[in-house]
């Protein structure tokens, strides 16, 4: 067992910071192989040395004694194969004599002595063996450790000297994967002739056995029924030795990639702290919901206002990328601290100077005393307060690429890709989440649906639109924004609704219809024109937009929809699209 080779790092590459600990954590583990390798232990031999005199040109041979590592000694399932025939031999006599010895209680008491002797002699040899072996173990333990530190360094060499091979996570798993297949080759390639004295060595082994059992065979050969049962033991340990190897070699690559790439963490505490995640976003809507309340007297209120949302699978994809495992009771801390990276409420007052016109009236009497009025209309200044409340979402995915380590992005990232090999975990993410179909608040005529023509016909006129005013405008923005949900409200409103009006789809319009039995879910078939149809272009449980129903020729459904590329258009999908999340029902 020859001690393995380092890697060799140049001044330039102990420099790089980015391979700075890589390079430590290697150097580290190859002095753990040594120390390993030194408590190997060691034998000395004797050697030849052949040398030739110069001045003579006589050849001399000389006797060296060298110290060399003892070879490894055989493992246990090897060592127990060898003792199995001896054992077998030795079982099949007890049972012999414990067949006569019944009659005979002096002789039984004396048997039941020997076999305990023989079990604790066994155990004993068992330790030794094992004692024998710790050694060997533990360099092994060293050496994968060491095999793992070298070949982070040359991936991250490899991602130093070729950045664009970083683009997908899963690349960069295969790519790792390979290094280290490589790697393995170079490493191992001068350990053919260790491979082959161990081949001779378990040869030998396996001869030596095959000697004792032919031995073993000829001394029970009178013995019919002894021979039946160590045949028996040997079918039954090549059966399962047998289906031990397949079944790993079948399943170790696939089981390898399943395990890394799943969310390690049970899923009732994968869940838990998603909930937990999702009430800190409840309590962040309830203020939202009473600013009004908590700040009276203003004049205006302008509230612009990102969605509040996550997806579930990023953040049990960021905590399992940052603590591997974890209880939903032990993440509070982090939870919170993602909360105030994701999102940033500010509430911020505005005064602006506006003028109102006022009538006055001005009395004055001329020089022959006759009294005259005046009534005129001046522009009076006064102080306008307006409350801003702005609320940006940086969603978990920014979040992560902030707070993560280059590592744990990777991993991250693989996380999110095979969404942790759980896809169904979730229900949801959101405050409200996917509402089911409830129809309470549906008014029906002789079991239809009217709908409301006139609301497609104000819809319609509006295609072309591009940029969306007047709808945000008339929302109350004073700039640009997703507009399609102002859209949507400023349709209705125009058609003589007065609700709802909303902003965001998934946090004001998909609450408004669930929570008034006006919500139906993909696929339902009695959608009428002038519903409101949802869409969840993510699949994330989440609505990111809206638009307005023209109607439905049984397979497909029609509508107008806005900010579709900035403009307002005519979209049709089929009913059971997996981009519709469901249906708003107009009365």
């Amino acid at each position: 067992m020859k001690k393995q080779s380092r890697l060799q790092f140049t001044e330039e590459e102990r420099a790089d910071p980015t391979l700075e600990k890589p390079i430590a954590k290697s150097e580290k583990a190859a002095d753990k192989v040594d120390k390993a390798q030194a408590k190997i232990p060691k034998k000395t031999v004797k050697t030849k040395e052949r040398t030739v005199d110069a001045d003579t040109g006589k050849a001399k041979v000389r006797l060296c004694f060298e110290e060399v590592d003892k070879p490894k000694p055989s493992s246990k399932l090897t060592h127990g194969i060898k003792k199995a025939p001896q054992r077998a031999v030795t079982s099949s006599v007890h049972k012999k004599i414990s067949e006569d010895e019944q009659d005979n209680v002096g002789l039984e008491a004396a048997h039941s002595t020997e076999k305990a002797g023989e079990f604790a002699l066994h155990r004993v040899q068992g330790a030794y063996h094992s004692h024998k072996l710790k050694p060997y173990r533990n360099l092994a333990k060293a050496e994968k450790k060491s095999i793992q530190a070298d070949v982070n360094v040359l991936y991250k060499k490899s991602l130093r000297d070729n950045p664009q091979a970083a683009s997908n996570p899963i690349s960069r798993f295969q790519q790792k994967r390979a290094i280290k297949k490589q790697y393995l080759a170079t490493r191992h390639g001068k350990g053919s002739k260790a491979a082959q004295t161990t081949a001779q060595t378990t040869k030998s082994a396996v001869k030596k056995g095959a000697d004792t059992v032919s031995k073993a065979v000829t001394a029970i050969a009178k013995n019919p029924k002894v021979l039946l049962v160590i045949l028996a033991l040997f079918l039954l340990l090549a059966v399962i030795v047998s289906a031990v190897s397949s079944c790993s070699v079948m399943f170790q690559g696939a089981m390898s990639n399943v395990v890394s790439t799943s969310y390690t963490s049970e899923n009732e505490e994968l869940i838990a702290a998603n909930d937990d995640y999702t009430a800190l976003e409840t309590a962040l809507q309830q203020q939202i919901d009473h600013i009004e309340q908590d700040y009276p007297d203003y004049d205006e209120y302008r509230y612009d206002l990102d969605p509040i949302n996550h997806d579930p699978h990023q953040l049990a994809s960021y905590l399992t990328a940052l603590l591997q495992y974890f209880k939903a009771s032990e993440v509070q801390g982090e939870l919170q601290r993602v909360f105030e990276q994701q999102y940033k409420l500010t509430i911020t007052e505005t005064v602006e100077v506006r003028y109102r016109t006022e009538t006055r009236t001005d009395t004055w009497t001329d020089e022959d005393g006759n009294t005259h009025t005046d009534t005129y209309e001046v522009e009076v200044p006064y102080d306008y307060y307006i409350l801003n409340v702005k609320l940006t979402n940086s969603s978990i995915n920014t979040v992560a690429n902030s707070l993560l380590t280059p590592e744990q992005l990777e991993m991250y990232h693989v996380y999110l890709q095979t969404k942790g090999n759980k896809p169904l975990l979730f229900g949801g993410g959101s405050i409200d989440g996917s509402p089911s179909t409830d129809l309470s608040g549906v008014d029906f005529v002789d079991g239809e649906r009217q709908g409301n023509q006139n609301t497609v016909n104000i819809a319609l006129s509006q295609v072309g639109n591009v940029g969306g005013q007047p709808y945000w405008s008339w929302y109350g923005f004073n700039s640009r924004v997703e507009w399609c949900a102002c859209f949507v409200s400023w349709v209705l409103n125009q058609a003589g609704y007065s609700e709802p009006k909303f902003a965001a789809c998934q946090s004001q319009g998909v609450p408004y219809f669930s929570s008034n039995g006006r919500w139906a879910n993909r696929g339902y078939s009695d959608i009428a024109p002038g519903d409101v149809i949802f869409f969840d272009w993510q699949g994330d449980g989440h609505s990111d937009h809206v638009g307005i129903v023209i109607g439905t020729d049984g397979s497909r459904v029609y509508t107008v929809e806005d900010n579709s590329g900035d403009a307002c258009k005519v979209r049709d999908y089929d009913l059971n699209s997996s981009v519709i999340m469901g249906y708003g029902l107009m009365n």
